[in-house]
């Protein structure tokens, strides 16, 4: 008998050990408030458009909750997963299309080496150039580049996906990641590669990005691999550069650094985007020709007290010339207050002006006047837009 209740105990021991070699934590964050809009280009009315207020969710972070866990092997190996849900406050909706694990869903392994990780992910210029980006810090995705053209604001995930993450050398990150396209017969059709480095000393943060995808607006391409799958040429909404969408090939370089001075920090970020080989994925006027976008801001932050933040940036956005057309441009401000009640609750005020010039291309491969389009909003029906955020965000 006294064997039997010491072999209990001992298995009750080694049981409790092996429970606190592993950890899953349930996080999530509920981000809701009132969005007003100008110029909604919706309707027949012109030319202003109508005005628009409206409970929205998730804008300075997209509301979600998941669930993250590890499992120390031995010999410095662990076993992770993250489960990562969207959702809309307002209604209880599922966000990216109605997907379960819309935001990310992985499972890999990590060792002094680096972490190697399988399933829906982000890219690497999200990694390493996207936190460079007032939309990314105090502006949520209004404040991010005009349409998120250059993914900065991670509008456009990676299905399929091996990514690397290396460890930390002395501030020196880097990684990269490869989505197989999956599609028979055709190899590189929707396939997605990326890589990335970070460096951080100090006062200093510097990133680069690379990403590479096929077949953007296809059936399961970037653009267009969220749960509700749209015809191809429906699959981008942004008046910035939906008659683009049709390339074989969407392409994005990006660098960005901060520099913090006691309280401040001043950013930049640059982009090139392309747009390749126009016409694969739908008719185009401009079959094979190429459109490219620069991409420019200036963003500055300064923490007043501990507990209220104030930012400011400017953006610039510059595209191709279009066969004689003039070239469009996109000019933004913005500016954001973020007063935090606790470690967890915050509220925040956001701003965003935008004005268009130039022409660009729409859907039906017309060349047309730009008009302005504020990112996640409906463009506007003229050349300027104006939103503004009143919101509540809290983390657990």
């Amino acid at each position: 008998m006294k064997k039997s209740l010491l072999a209990l105990a001992a298995l009750g021991a080694f049981a409790g050990v092996a429970h606190a070699q592993s950890s899953v934590t349930l996080y999530g964050i509920v981000d809701a408030g009132i969005t007003f809009t100008n110029n909604v280009g919706l309707g027949s009315k012109a030319p202003g458009g109508y005005q628009q207020y409206a409970l929205t969710s998730g804008v300075l972070q997209g509301s979600r909750f998941g669930l993250r866990g590890t499992e120390d092997l031995g010999g410095g190996l662990k076993a992770l997963f993250v489960l990562e849900n969207g959702f809309n406050v307002n209604n209880g909706t599922l966000g990216q299309g109605g997907l379960m694990f819309g935001r990310q869903a992985y499972v890999g392994l990590s060792s002094q080496f680096g972490t190697v990780t399988m399933g829906r992910q982000y890219d690497s210029v999200v990694d390493y150039v996207g936190p460079f980006e007032a939309g990314d810090q105090w502006g949520g995705y209004l404040a991010a580049h005009p349409g998120d053209i250059d993914n900065f604001n991670n509008a456009y995930r990676t299905n399929n996906t091996v990514k690397f993450t290396s460890t930390n050398y002395n501030g020196l990150t880097f990684g990269g990641t490869y989505s197989f396209g999956g599609q028979a017969g055709n190899f590189t059709a929707n396939q997605i590669w990326s890589l990335g480095a970070g460096y951080a000393n100090g006062p200093l943060q510097l990133g680069v990005g690379y990403l590479n995808a096929r077949t953007p607006a296809a059936s399961g391409g970037i653009f267009n691999n969220g749960g509700t799958t749209t015809a191809a040429n429906a699959a981008v909404t942004t008046p910035i550069y939906q008659g683009f969408a049709s390339a074989n090939t969407y392409q994005v370089i990006g660098a960005g650094g901060a520099y913090t001075f006691g309280a401040a920090t001043i950013g930049l970020t640059y982009s090139n985007i392309q747009f390749g080989n126009l016409g694969k994925t739908f008719a185009s006027p401009f079959t094979g020709q190429k459109a490219t976008f620069n991409n420019g801001e200036i963003n500055f932050k300064y923490q007043l007290t501990p507990a209220l933040l104030v930012g400011a940036a400017y953006d610039y956005t510059r595209g191709q010339q279009i066969e004689g057309n003039s070239r469009a441009q996109y000019h933004q401000g913005a500016l954001g207050v973020d007063y935090f009640l606790s470690k967890r609750t915050d509220v925040y005020l956001i701003g965003v002006y935008q004005h268009a010039l130039g022409e660009t291309v729409n859907t039906a491969g017309q060349v047309v006047a730009a008009t302005a389009g504020i990112n996640g909003l409906t463009g506007s029906s003229t050349t300027n837009q104006v939103a503004a955020r009143v919101g509540i965000r809290h983390k657990f």
